[in-house]
């Protein structure tokens, strides 16, 4: 994967481009919003990570310009505003995630990992698999060994978001945005209750356990089984 880091804090930028390539993503930085807005036109990223606040030229502005031209490379806004209106505007501007400042490299590097698949066409992907697992998103159905399993219509975005990102792991805050539209932390165990719920389901009767709880991190769905890490 390659990536474009549009950073004015240099030390901010050096920190990530090491921390990225040790994760095996490499990337290229631009320290103002032209120069950003130049290179991310230019060339062929996998995944653009803007910085809201840019000399030159903002980072919106440098996302809706990209987007005028006709340019969908997923963009993560990374921002010191992070109040629910801040987020609202980022996303209307063109961006595809929104992560406020200060933020856990892990979180950034999961976001940009599920942005980065997103680039691959996943929303072509009618059917999604995991082992013995599937997901039909046209009729809406899940089965297991061919076996249909009746899930409430949360139960059912929930997985399927989780099978759209199989074997990465899918951070709380991501699962609020993206399967409960909250874009705010509301403090409860929604996500919790719903796992639970969802797991047993899809494992209750099987042998082999998909549904993996990362522990201090999130969730992953993957073939090989479930050991709470």
């Amino acid at each position: 994967m390659k990536i474009l880091i549009i950073e004015d804090d240099l030390e901010a930028a050096a920190y990530l481009a090491k921390a990225f390539r040790e994760a095996g993503i490499v990337s290229d930085h631009a320290s103002d919003g032209e120069s950003g807005l130049f290179m991310a036109s230019e060339n062929s990223y996998d995944v653009l990570v803007i910085d809201r606040m840019l000399p030159r030229r903002d980072g919106l502005s440098v996302i809706s310009e990209l987007r005028r031209k006709g340019i969908h490379t997923p963009v993560l806004i990374l921002s010191a505003l992070g109040q629910v209106d801040d987020r609202v505007t980022g996303l209307r501007a063109g961006g595809d995630d929104y992560l406020p400042k200060p933020y856990a490299f892990n979180e950034l590097l999961a976001r940009v990992e599920v942005l980065g698949r997103r680039k691959g066409a996943p929303e072509q992907d009618m059917v999604y698999r995991v082992g013995d697992l599937e997901l039909d998103r046209l009729s809406h159905t899940v089965r297991r060994q061919g076996r249909e399993l009746l899930l409430q219509p949360r139960e059912f975005r929930l997985l399927e978001y989780l099978m759209k990102n199989a074997g990465q792991v899918v951070t709380r805050t991501m699962l609020l945005e993206n399967v409960w539209d909250y874009h705010f932390d509301p403090q409860t165990n929604v996500i919790d209750v719903h796992v639970s719920r969802l797991r047993a389901k899809i494992e209750k009767d099987f042998d082999q356990p998909l549904l993996r709880t990362v522990r201090g991190a999130g969730y992953m769905i993957k073939e090989d089984g479930r050991t709470d890490a």
